[in-house]
């Protein structure tokens, strides 16, 4: 294996950052760059050793952890702790960036990213920033009027030398088809009646309490009701506290389950689905066309939530209910003006799925490629 690199991608911590980042590099090796030449740079923190394992890629793990945004006591004390560590993690990078030599530096955001972008425009490095929620979070905004270029997700996203390359999905829910057959077969697979429209209900793996205690509410008004299905993902820890899942009965058919792996099922037999609106969800609703009530979460960094609910709002693919306003009164009436209307609902999804990027994984790629520096160059740099 080389010492050299083509492209260090760094950051991570969460899902919305490593799996833009995993995408692009496996289209960066579609385009005929080795494995062994993308090197990823995480956090030890986190879920990064676990997601990255297995790749195939070579991987470098930094010290630190995420400065928290509280003027508590303790939490300051923690925060100085992390200061130390972000300046430890800086040295690290620079040390890894000049035994490198990457042509580019590719920051997806999250905390990893701090040490290898602050490592890349001190060494001039050209840097490359993903930001896939439409409001850039604090690293990217941090260095993006160093960056050559910045491949964003959704249009008006506020960097400098912006290129839309939209935001790149897990394949099986890109290629979600949701005609009448098909979402029959995952109505069944999911347990729900094959011929009731159905509303799926998510709030993240670990869940959101006030989507859970509306769901509940929302049951309750649908007691009556024969032509309605709820796929309730509760999340692992709100499961317990939910009660025991059920399904059938007189009214409303609902099912409730602590996780769900199988979310291109779930987007297909959807109608309409009620979630949060992450940076991943609002990309997943758009390419597999789903209509959504999207509940932004209060207090997100930049209130990026709400922006990114946004872009799907105003295509006329959402309606966004502010979380302080989600009840189950106000979640049925909602739903029913939505699912009432058949033609209107089929026409919101068709908007979701006008402003998806089939192709953002390949955009990104090439968006890195145009901005590396030639491979001479860099040798002659080091």
């Amino acid at each position: 294996m080389t010492d050299r690199r083509f492209a260090l991608l760094a950051g991570g911590g969460t899902a919305g950052h490593l799996q833009p980042a995993l995408a692009i590099a496996e289209a960066l090796v579609a385009r005929g760059h080795g494995r062994d030449s993308i090197e990823f740079v995480g956090s030890r923190r986190g879920q990064d050793r676990v997601a990255l394992e297995g790749r195939g890629f070579p991987v470098t793990l930094l010290p630190g952890r995420g400065i928290a945004r509280s003027l508590r006591p303790a939490v300051l004390v923690q925060n100085l702790g992390a200061a130390l560590g972000l300046a430890e993690a800086c040295v690290r990078a620079l040390d890894l960036v000049r035994r490198r030599r990457p042509q580019v530096v590719v920051s997806v955001g999250g905390y990893a990213s701090l040490a290898a972008s602050f490592a890349a425009v001190v060494l001039r490095v050209p840097l490359v920033l993903v930001n896939v929620d439409a409001v850039p979070g604090a690293a990217n905004r941090l260095f993006g009027r160093f960056a050559a270029s910045c491949a964003v997700g959704w249009e008006d996203t506020p960097l400098p030398r912006a290129v839309v390359t939209g935001t790149p999905v897990r394949p099986e829910i890109a290629a979600v088809a949701r005609d009448p057959d098909a979402r029959r077969v995952a109505r069944v697979e999911l347990g729900l009646p094959p011929d009731r429209p159905v509303v799926v209900v998510f709030g993240g793996s670990l869940g959101a309490r006030r989507l859970n205690d509306a769901v509940a509410g929302l049951g309750q008004r649908w007691s009556g009701r024969t032509d309605r299905s709820i796929y309730h993902i509760v999340g692992r820890r709100d499961w317990e506290a939910a009660g025991t899942p059920a399904a059938g009965g007189d009214g409303a058919a609902v099912v409730r389950v602590p996780y769900e792996d199988r979310m291109a099922v779930a987007y297909t037999a959807a109608d309409v689905v009620v979630c949060r609106a992450g940076a991943m969800t609002v990309a997943e609703l758009s390419m597999a066309g789903v209509p959504a009530v999207l509940v932004p979460l209060p207090g997100a960094p930049g209130d990026h939530q709400t922006a990114n609910a946004r872009v799907l709002e105003r295509a006329g693919a959402a309606v966004l209910l502010p979380d302080a306003e989600c009840t189950g009164e106000r979640l049925a009436d909602t739903l029913d003006r939505l699912l009432d209307d058949p033609a209107a609902l089929a026409a919101r999804g068709a908007a979701a799925r006008s402003v998806g990027h089939p192709d953002a994984a390949e955009a990104g790629a090439r968006v890195v490629e145009v901005n590396a520096r030639p491979a001479a160059a860099a040798t002659v740099a080091s």
